[in-house]
């Protein structure tokens, strides 16, 4: 397991990363980092807990969107389609939404493990 030293709203995290998923793991840091600096910019919210969990729900629902809608998609390609665009039948959708489920939990849990060793709320 490889380790890398990320900024998420100005404060330093060491994470864990398998070998070959450094680009992923540093795309998802972007992510958190760019809604949880949005929500901080607003003004409204000082807390960093606060803005960690508001974000952390704001992807996840972002999330939960790109499945529904990847759901709806493939659910209306039609029987008659070529052979690529079938490939993607209702039960890969739903095997698609359960294999996200635990890279979302397990990125909500390094995130709650990120905020608990840094002892601070703001």
């Amino acid at each position: 397991m490889k380790q890398l030293d990320v900024q998420i709203m100005g404060q330093s995290y060491l994470l864990g990363c398998p070998e070959g998923g450094e680009a992923r793991l540093l795309d998802a840091v972007e992510k958190v980092d760019a809604a949880m600096c949005k929500i901080r910019d607003a003004g409204k919210i000082k807390a960093r807990d606060r803005i960690a969990v508001l974000a952390a729900l704001n992807l996840a629902f972002e999330l939960s969107e790109l499945e529904a809608n990847a759901l709806k998609v493939s659910r209306s390609v039609p029987v008659a389609a070529p052979a690529a665009a079938r490939a993607e039948t209702p039960g890969t959708a739903t095997a698609q939404a359960d294999a996200a489920q635990p890279q979302l939990t397990a990125l909500l849990q390094r995130l709650d493990s990120a905020l608990g060793v840094d002892g601070r709320l703001l």
